[in-house]
Order: C-alpha cells, then structure tokens, then sequence
C-alpha cells in the first residue's frame, strides 16, 4: 500500500532553491570574462604578489593534494571510522561501518575549501555531481569532525551538494552550474585556486594592454564596500536576483543588482556567525560615527597580512588612528592588544569548532551579548530588512517574498504570515516569475488545496522547466491523485539532474514498486544508495526488494 505521508517528505518550497542558485548560461568564465590569473600580475607587482600570496585568501582553495591533512578517526554517533589519505598521486577519503556492507567504500578527493587558518573541508565528484566531504578539519581544536550542522548525525551524510554560493567565496573565476542542475558543474568548476588579484580589482585583460583596472579605493563608498562585502556578509537569507548569481558580479558594480542580503532587524548584533564580520562592523559606533571614511580596509590590508608578532602593534596602531596617540599612551599601555577587550573572539553560532572576531567593536563586550539576547527575546515579530536599506517598501516583493518564505521554511515563528503578505503583492507584479508561482503553489499544497498548488505548479514549470522543487512538488500530487505515470516522468527528470536528492529517488521507487514495476525500483534504490549509502529506507527497501520473494516493505 503506498504510504502518501512518506511521499509527501517530498515537498519544498521553490524559495530554498532560489536562496542560492540560479539558471544561467554555462562556459568558460575565466576566458570570456577577461581573467588572467595572479601569475601575469607578478611580473609589474612582484612584490605585492609575494606578500598576498602569504595571506589566507590567497590559499582558499586549490586541489586537494596540495597540502593535505591527513584523517583517521571514528565518529562515535555514527560509528563510522573516517580516513583522508594520499596514495600515489590522488587523496582519497574513505568511510566504513563495522559490520555494514553497505557504508563501506572511498571517494577521490578533487579540491579543498578553506586556507585552513580556520578549518578545510574536501571536494568530491559523482558521476559530475560536486559533493562536500561530510568530514572537515577544524583547526582551532586542531581536530577533525563532521560538517557544520553534522555533529550528531546517526547516518553518513555523503550527499551534501557544493554550492555554487560556497564556492564563489573561495574560488576564482567559479562556474554555473549546468542548467537545471544545483551542483553540476563544467570540468574544472573553477579556473583559478583561492581568491586571485581579480577578485577585487575585476578581470585584468584590458589592463594588460593598457587600459584601466578596479582600484577599489577609489570606488565610491558602496561599490568600495561590496567588494568586501560579497563575501564578508551571509545575512539570515541570501536572494539571487532573476537571472543572475553572485559570480557574475564584478568589483565596481552595484552588489544587490546580484543578490540581496536581509538580516532581521531585531537579531542583527545578536549572534556572531562565521561570515558576520560585515554585518557586525555596521553595527559598531567605529563605523556608525566614522561612516564612509571607514571600510574594512581601514583596518586590514588585502595585500597582506601580519604576522603573530606583529599582530598587536598592528591592530593597535590602526585604533590609534582615529583615537590618537594620547589615547592610546593613558589607555591600557601596559595591555596594547586592543582586540582582546573589544574584539573578542567568541565560538561561531553556525560552524562548530571555530571562533570568529566580534567586529562590532563593543566598549564592554562581556556584558553586550547578554543584554541584547534579552531586548531581542521580547520582540515577537520579526522584522526582515535588506542589509543596505531600512525602507520596507523600497524592496523588491518578489525577492523579499522568497526572503520570508526561506526564513518560515527554517521554523521562525511569525515568518509566514510575512511571507503570505508579499508572495501576494509579488504575483501582481511579476505574474509570470516562476520562483513566485512555485512557491505560491507550495503553500497551497501545504494548505491542502491540491488543484490551485498543481495548476501554480504547471504554470511555473511551463515557464522553467528546470524547477526542481516544482517538479518534485507536482509530482506528488499526481501520485496522489492516482497519476503515477505523470508523477515518475516528473521525477525521473528531475532526479536524472538531482541524484543527491534522496527523496526525489525514494518516491520514483515506492511508485515503481506500488506499480509492480520492481527492476525500476530497484534502480531507483540502487541510485540513491550511490549517492547516500547510509539512508536507512533506502537499505530497507533495497532489502525487501531483493527478498524472496520480493515486496515493497520500507
């Protein structure tokens, strides 16, 4: 008997996927958009090249053998014992169950992510699939665990797909994934390792010739400030404009024509995540009194970066600035390291293991975070912002719409209301946006109004075909419905552009088996274990399906 509470897991709001990612056109990045690479910028900047390449940006990525850390340990939740190694000329990372058969096996590992100043995590490829190992590297605790959010996990997390918004922070010249596709991607993903010149001075082969380039101190204050900001700043939701993604913004440029970045009003000092610096140093009466004279660069200088013994005088002395050098012979002479008091470093709210710098630059730090947990708790509703805008009705409906609806899908009491209120007023302006219509038609599902979520549903896809959520969504309401052929073509194509989504493959096989179609069930089974081998109803179906005689038991 098919178990429609199972195939209903399956639902998503369209809203997840338009977070981060966007349909556009595949290609070589690095060729047609004019990049060049650090190396034909050493040879007029030698000796800015040799000091940037001493920075953690510099080694944000690269492949996975260069500089490898080595793993071996158990994960007691799991119990699943955990090697990263080299061998001849590859890394691997392997991973095994006692006594299991089927957590048992080994991926090549292509690329790292991450300097390692504050942890590194590996890359692998499925069949073109980019994967993050469900493993990483802390280096505070100098320890390996499981991915943030993983810690605890009784089951093997192999299908966490590699965004492209993880990416672009710590690549050059990243590529789109391939359309329809959240995680597929042109071989290599990227063209450069780590960030290079170009990603703050924009692509260099006009100005090997001659011409201009981005100096992004003379850019005025907003465009100065993005260039940081593009990766300095999560927010609580991230909206990719229609059309376009993060990648494709170049230093100069207006950020928001990109993406658009709201934090909520009444948690912006709150909690200090690992890619809060932006947002935190807005918060800070540094930047509030100094206002556009102040960017990070007033106090970090890109090229390079000091060393620990220079670490305290140099900080000291950017303070010393704006206070003067009186201030700073009265203030604490005796203690000159200035971020210990008002920089703390504090555990991330986001990432385990790491701590990041408190950049709000708070005069009593110890006593701040309490207090503003405390005014916050009594706010019931929540207020949702652009990061660069206090005026609500400046906004976008359609992208602020999608803002709301992620934050209801992450549990925030009071978000859906919100999100309701301006996926309305966005279907007036944009009645042909097919992230609107999807996510409109998600609601209705949840709602229960099956025939206006499958026409929203159809009309989105007849717009983008590529949707994933709608077509997984619309799906289940034609297996409900009685229309399993319709349902398995839908997912067959979606799941085809998606194998990490184990719950696209489990209703394609518990359809297949209610049909008596058992082979295609058990390919579907057997794709998912490929990419999610510890998942326990896909072990049990496999189980049964291969029983004598077989059934459709999950």
């Amino acid at each position: 008997m098919r178990q429609m509470a199972l195939l209903l897991a399956g639902v998503f709001s369209a809203s997840m996927y338009y977070r981060m990612a966007a349909q556009v056109p595949t290609g070589n990045i690095s060729a047609s958009a004019g990049y060049v690479g650090n190396e034909l910028c050493r040879s007029c900047h030698k000796s800015i090249f040799e000091s940037y390449e001493t920075t953690a940006m510099a080694h944000a990525s690269g492949p996975a053998t260069e500089g490898l850390i080595p793993a071996d340990f158990l994960h007691q939740p799991s119990n699943i014992h955990f090697r990263i190694y080299k061998e001849g000329d590859a890394a691997w990372l392997s991973f095994e169950r006692p006594g299991d058969a089927m957590v048992r096996g080994k991926r090549q590992l292509l690329y790292f992510i991450g300097s390692g100043h504050r942890g590194r995590s590996y890359l692998f490829s499925v069949d073109g699939f980019l994967f993050e190992s469900p493993v990483n590297w802390y280096a505070r605790k100098q320890v390996w665990d499981m991915a943030p959010a993983y810690g605890n996990a009784r089951q093997l997390p192999m299908n966490l797909p590699a965004f492209i918004s993880c990416l672009n922070c710590h690549v050059s010249g990243a590529q789109a994934p391939v359309a329809g596709t959240e995680n597929r991607y042109p071989s290599p993903p990227f063209s450069y390792s780590g960030v290079t010149c170009e990603r703050c001075h924009g692509p260099g082969a006009a100005h090997l010739k001659g011409g201009p380039i981005v100096d992004p101190a003379k850019l005025p204050p907003k465009q100065r400030d993005e260039v940081c900001m593009q990766c300095h700043l999560e927010g609580k939701v991230a909206i990719v404009r229609q059309g376009r993604q993060l990648a494709d913004f170049r230093p100069g440029q207006i950020l928001s024509d990109y993406v658009e970045y709201y934090v909520l009003k009444t948690n912006r000092a709150e909690q200090l995540g690992a890619l809060s610096q932006f947002e935190a140093l807005g918060e800070s009466v540094c930047k509030k009194q100094s206002g556009d004279s102040m960017s990070c660069t007033s106090c970090h200088d890109p090229h390079s970066s000091p060393t620990a013994e220079q670490r305290v005088s140099f900080y000291r002395g950017k303070c010393l600035v704006c206070h003067g050098a009186v201030f700073g012979a009265q203030h604490h002479a005796q203690n000159p390291d200035c971020t210990e008091c008002h920089m703390p470093s504090s555990p991330s709210s986001d990432v385990a293991h790491t701590e990041v710098t408190d950049h709000r630059i708070l005069r009593r730090p110890l006593i701040a975070p309490e207090m503003l947990q405390n005014l916050s708790s009594r706010s019931a509703k929540p207020e949702l912002l652009a990061f660069d805008s206090s005026d609500e009705a400046a906004h976008d409906a359609r992208d602020l719409a999608l803002a709301w609806e992620t934050l209801a899908d992450s549990g925030n009491v009071g978000a859906q209301s919100e999100a309701e209120r301006w996926l309305q007023l966005a279907a007036k302006q944009r009645p042909s946006d097919p992230a609107v219509l999807s996510t409109l038609g998600y609601l209705d599902q949840i709602r229960g109004d099956r025939e206006q979520a499958r026409a929203l549903y159809q009309q989105a896809l007849a717009l983008d075909p590529t949707l994933l959520d709608a077509a997984t969504n619309l799906g289940v309401l034609e297996a409900q419905s009685g229309h399993d052929n319709v349902a398995l073509k839908l997912w067959q194509r979606a799941f085809e552009r998606a194998p990490g989504r184990s719950n696209i493959g489990m209703n394609l096989a518990k359809v297949s088996c209610s049909a008596g179609k058992l082979e295609d069930a058990r390919n579907a089974v057997l794709r998912v274990l490929e990419f999610n081998p510890d998942l326990p109803s896909a072990k049990t179906l496999l189980e049964h399906l291969n029983a004598t005689p077989p059934s459709c038991s999950f």
